[in-house]
This record gives C-alpha cells, structure tokens and sequence, in this order.
C-alpha cells in the first residue's frame, strides 16, 4: 500500500475529546521515543489554561517517567531529560505552585549516565506492550539494523490486519534488526513457527535479547521461535531446505542499491526451491526513501522472471512514527 498518511497535532485535535486522550497519545509518543515536536503541545497547552491546575501534568509524569514500563525499560536519557524540560516549560507556563515530583524526575536524568542501550516500547491494541533494546545511535558498528525502522512498523500494523497470512505457517523474516514486525506477528496471528534472521552478529545479538525478552511462553502462545543468521550471498540450500519457510517477510531491507542484487537471486532461491510443494508467500515492506533505488529493485525482480502485486489492504494505524514517506508492501511471486 502507497501510506503517505501523517498524523498530525490538528488530527489529534480532532480525536482528542478528553484529558486521558491527551495523556494516553503523551504515553505511546514518550515509550516510542517520538520526536518531541511531534507531542500535542497544544493540546496540553489548552487543558492548562482550563482546568488551571497541575492535574494532568501530574498524569503526563505517571504514564511516562514515573510509569514502571519506564523504570524497567527506560527511552535514552537525553530524549527523557528533553521531555522533562518541556514539561516543565509548560507548567511554570501556568504560574503554579512548582511541582517537587516534577524537577526531582529531571534531577534524577540529569545526573544519571547514558548508555549505548535505550528502549523504545510500542503498546498493542490488546493493551500488551513490546520493549525493544536499541542503539541510542541510528547507525552503529557499521549497521543501521540495532534500531526500528518505519517500515518495519507498517509491516507490523499490516501484520494485525491480516493474522490469516501468518496462522499455521512456518515464517522466515529477512533482515529481523530489532525484531519488532516478528514479535508482533508472534503475538497476534499464531504462526506455527517463526525464524528471525539477520547476517551482523551485532544485531543478531541484539535480536536474541529482545526476542527471550519480549517471547516467553506466556506471550508466544507455543509458537516456534529461532534466530538464525542468514547470510544473502552465501546462504546454502541445506540451510533454506532445513527452513522450509512458506511465508517469506522482509522490512525495509530494499536501502543499498549494492545489495539489491544478492536479495533478488535469494528471493529467486526461495520462490522456486524443489523441496516444497507449493511456492512460498513472500511479502517486502519498504520505505520509499530514493526512487531510484526501488525502481531498481523492482527491476532486478522482473529480470529474475519475479513478478508482483502492490498490497493495498486497509491498515490500521496503531503505531507512533512518520508517515510523510511513502511506504509500499508488495507480494512477490514466479
């Protein structure tokens, strides 16, 4: 599907009829580490100049900083000491009595040393939540795969929509990073088993953490889960026969036009191995950031006799992050 959608302050606005509406979009926005201009300021802003007291500050503090999900599985420092700042630039906005708990929060960040290591949390519709160990830096030790990317997160909400494709089926993900599109298929949609793969051994680290962390046996309802490293280029049969994978999924793998070509030949081994009855289904979420570099793709799939279909399947939006680039899922197939 082509998403050029973003959700927007004014969006929010208009969905926000109630001071725990504000304070719930604060909570996803703060555990997913969202940009802070992102937040609905105004919003609060306007509940301040109302009700003319400090309540929902207070109920901000608690759901995110105060939050025992924040104590267990902490966003960075720097993003916490942030937040606290503005928090308090808006409520010494409301020339109030100064809030103690408030500047003991910050005084507790501002003294605290950061790591490499933060978290970012994303809350399922069911209430559960996921809490991913990533890097505090977008790229580190030479990969981009230790934090979550947009697509990822698309393919995740697709995933909730249509937990059909995933039921009863043996499922290989492409290029895991984080885990985050496989730990929520795994709680949704109750495939059979569920391989996570990558190629870095940082990442696949990183990848075995997270998924012992957030798939244990209560969540995982028996699902089969493993972490695999699948190296593109030098994958062996035995190693793809032993897989058996008949879903096939992959998020925002499609960035370097110098690995296009290694993904299209495996995605080629995959569609038409010998020792499986039927085709795998297999499923590429990307973030079209360069034009150029996924018409590549495209084109490199159509020269190894690979066909597809744009999905266009309605999605939910479910999680916090930007949504100005378009993002498309295509099915792939001989």
């Amino acid at each position: 599907m082509n998403n050029t959608h973003q959700v927007t302050v004014k969006e929010q606005e208009n969905t926000c009829d109630n001071t725990e509406d504000v304070t719930h979009i604060f909570q996803v926005n703060f555990f997913a580490m969202c940009l802070l201009n992102t937040f609905p300021w105004d919003l609060l802003d306007r509940e301040l100049k109302t009700s003319k007291t400090s309540d929902i500050i207070l109920k901000i503090l608690e759901k995110t900083c105060l939050n025992p999900i924040c104590r267990k599985n902490p966003p960075s420092l720097k993003y916490r000491r942030r937040f606290l700042t503005e928090l308090i630039k808006r409520h010494e906005m409301l020339e109030a009595e100064p809030l103690d708990i408030l500047y003991e929060a910050l005084g507790d960040v501002m003294i605290a040393q950061e790591g490499d290591t933060c978290y970012k949390t994303y809350l399922l519709p069911t209430g559960d939540t996921v809490s991913l160990a990533e890097n505090v830096a977008l790229i580190s030790e030479g990969t981009t795969g230790l934090v979550t990317w947009e697509a990822a997160l698309y393919l995740a909400e697709w995933a909730l929509e249509n937990p059909h494709i995933f039921k009863n089926k043996t499922v290989l993900e492409l290029g895991s990073g984080v885990g985050l599109t496989g730990i929520v298929v795994c709680r949704s949609s109750s495939p059979t088993k569920y391989i996570f793969s990558d190629c870095h051994q940082t990442v696949l680290q990183r990848l075995r953490g997270n998924v012992a962390n957030c798939l244990t046996e209560c969540h995982s309802n028996s699902v089969s889960v493993c972490v695999e490293q699948v190296d593109w280029q030098n994958v062996s049969d035995e190693q793809l026969q032993r897989i058996q994978a008949n879903t096939i999924i992959a998020a925002d793998v499609v960035y370097d036009p110098d690995i296009i070509s290694c993904l299209v030949r495996l995605l080629a081994r995959l569609l038409n191995c010998n020792f499986q009855e039927s085709h795998p289904d297999v499923y590429i979420a990307s973030t079209v950031r360069n034009p150029q570099t996924y018409d590549c793709f495209k084109t490199e799939l159509e020269k190894a006799g690979l066909r597809h279909d744009i999905i266009t399947d309605f999605v939910t939006l479910v999680f916090p992050y930007n949504r100005v680039s378009t993002i498309e899922i295509i099915k792939i197939h001989v």
